[in-house]
């Protein structure tokens, strides 16, 4: 193989690499995460805590922290913190309580 055609090949890959990360990619991954962790979500008035965490490739995840109001009665729209977990494969939301998370403050 010549050295100018491998040249290029070498090139269009890497182009293509930084093409798959532009800023543009990672704004609209990140909405995606966001809608689908809010939708899954249980929570009233939810709203994402922070920034997601992204872990590395081998692992297909993503974590989000939302926090918002329980809906049932008898919760008294009491403050909910949730933990999110994106599959980046299946594109799907998976959302559990955490609470225990939130510091607990106690009276001196």
């Amino acid at each position: 193989m010549k050295a100018s055609t491998l040249s290029l090949l070498c090139l269009t890959a890497l182009a293509t690499h930084a093409n798959a990360s532009s800023p543009d990619a990672w704004t609209a991954y990140d909405k995606a995460v966001i809608a689908s962790c809010t939708k899954a979500s249980g929570l009233k008035n939810v709203k994402p805590v922070g920034k997601s965490a992204q872990f590395d490739d081998r692992v297909d995840y993503t974590a989000l922290l939302l926090q918002g109001q329980y809906p049932q009665k008898h919760m008294k729209g009491q403050q909910g913190t949730e933990l999110c977990l994106y599959n980046k494969k299946t594109k799907t939301a998976y959302v559990t309580e955490w609470d225990s998370i939130r510091p607990t403050t106690k009276a001196q």
